[in-house]
């Protein structure tokens, strides 16, 4: 069986990462809101199995269909299937993080390097570096 991985490229630098699941986080540079997407890496794909937020707010309402369970509104986006997600970072707000097995990292501890467009795709083949 063929592990499952995440890549992250960020610039010319390439981090490959054995997962099949994974949860992208981020705070809203402005409105300071926590958002999350849980992510499957699904052979040459990710699927956005979910997403939440914890409010709303400067263009950013959670979709009509969203259901508020504690403090977060739960919502599956309409858009599920990527070859990839691309990131801009920047040092204006907090580094994106990328969440493995319950393990929540920024994304510069996960690639070391500069906040630059960032990239996270299956890796190809789904080889992992273990």
């Amino acid at each position: 069986m063929i592990a499952s991985a995440l890549c992250i490229v960020v610039g010319t630098a390439l981090v490959t990462i054995p997962a099949q699941r994974f949860t992208l986080r981020w705070q809203h540079t402005v409105e300071k809101i926590l958002w999350e997407e849980d992510y499957v890496v699904a052979g040459e794909w990710l699927y956005l199995s979910g997403a939440r937020v914890q409010g709303s707010g400067a263009g950013m309402e959670p979709p009509p269909d969203a259901i508020k369970v504690g403090d977060s509104w739960h919502y599956r986006p309409a858009d599920r299937w990527h070859r990839a997600v691309v990131l801009a970072r920047s040092e204006f707000g907090r580094d994106y993080e990328v969440c493995i097995d319950g393990i929540c990292k920024q994304l510069s501890t996960w690639a070391p390097g500069p906040l630059a467009r960032t990239t996270l795709s299956p890796c190809p083949g789904g080889s992992a570096a273990r």
